[in-house]
């Protein structure tokens, strides 16, 4: 094919699968593809949690997810709680909790945790989290905490399929006890479920001929364009 303008189009339809592969996978290197060495270069947003409490377990949980590339949301209507000289650097919302998750919108690369003790803060938010599409949602609470939950959550008409999608009691069991052991709990379930359950639905990418000029944004789902200069 001849544009107008001289570029030729030299797309090889026929790679668009490991294209897609790759992206599934989040890597970026380069590929050849019907004789030609194309660079793949993937562009992710970081994974996001969203903790709804800011108790004492939130901070150590925010200070550590930050470390692990997570971008952190505090979300809490006490001000006095949730505030920045508690969370430096981190994005705090005072609002109801439910109201705030819909107003942020929950993608599936998405964590969504319940901190607070509290069933009508916690119930609130995982109103919301149920009917995304988080990737990870827990929240905090003994086993008879939890039980008590999910009678609350079937009498709010949510299925057995839907309430299961919440761990808790939250984290993994390492027989965690203090603020941070729980904190370490609990950001590894979510490393772990991500690593087991986030895909890449629609990544943007960049590809680009690793000797010449080849370029091309490409977004599974949408339009896909290779351009040779």
């Amino acid at each position: 094919f001849q544009a107008e303008d001289g570029i030729r189009d030299r797309s090889p339809s026929r790679g668009l699968g490991d294209v897609y592969k790759r992206q599934i996978q989040g890597k970026s290197e380069i590929l050849e593809i019907e004789s030609n060495k194309w660079f793949l270069n993937i562009t992710l947003p970081p994974l996001r949690l969203i903790t709804v409490g800011a108790v004492h377990i939130a901070q150590p949980l925010a200070e550590i997810a930050t470390i692990s590339g997570y971008e952190v949301i505090i979300i809490d209507t006490r001000a006095a709680f949730a505030n920045n000289q508690r969370f430096p650097d981190i994005k705090i919302i005072n609002e109801w909790p439910e109201v705030a998750l819909n107003e942020l919108g929950i993608d599936n690369r998405t964590a969504v945790v319940t901190l607070t003790h509290d069933p009508k803060l916690d119930d609130s938010a995982l109103n919301a989290a149920l009917k995304s599409k988080a990737f990870y949602i827990g929240s905090l609470g003994s086993k008879k905490t939890h039980k008590a939950r999910v009678q609350r959550l079937k009498i709010a008409n949510f299925s057995d399929n839907e309430i299961k999608r919440i761990h808790g009691p939250i984290g993994l069991a390492i027989g965690a006890k203090s603020p941070q052991e729980i904190a370490i709990s609990i950001i590894s379930e979510i490393i772990t479920t991500a690593i087991e359950t986030v895909t890449i639905a629609a990544a943007p990418a960049t590809i680009r001929d690793s000797e010449s000029k080849y370029f091309s944004n490409v977004l599974i789902g949408g339009p896909c364009c290779w351009i040779y200069v």
